[in-house]
């Protein structure tokens, strides 16, 4: 499956972005979804995932509240609205799928957008 990531720009503290990850898979509902992020010099991190009918989901602690993930299976799309941004959520954002039937680990997502470039000025 191939995945394109859009929607990252420059924004100030405080304000909102919607990141959008387009799927070219016909059974986009048979992935479990995510957003990773990494920020210069750090380590690629989990923001949040997606079950394959959106039921389910969980956040990094440092996003809960802010950040919301959605799916939707009949656009092969996935979402991160992000509001309150502060200038730690810059970073390079990156949506990631795993197919099959079990919840996957951090380590098993085995599909990559490009990465889309959201930057926060304070």
């Amino acid at each position: 499956v191939q995945l394109q990531a859009s929607g990252g720009g420059l924004v100030q503290a405080g304000g909102s972005l919607r990141l959008s990850c387009g799927a070219s898979a016909r059974t986009f509902s048979h992935y479990y979804m995510a957003w990773f992020r990494q920020a210069t010099g750090k380590e690629r991190e989990l923001v949040a995932a997606i079950s394959w009918a959106g039921i389910n989901s969980n956040y990094a602690d440092s996003v809960k509240g802010r950040f919301t993930i959605s799916r939707d299976n009949a656009k092969n799309t996935m979402y991160l609205q992000m509001n309150s941004l502060k200038p730690e959520d810059t970073a390079v954002y990156y949506c990631a799928a795993k197919g099959g039937s079990r919840v996957p680990r951090l380590s098993d997502y085995d599909y990559w957008g490009q990465g889309t470039l959201v930057t926060v000025s304070s």
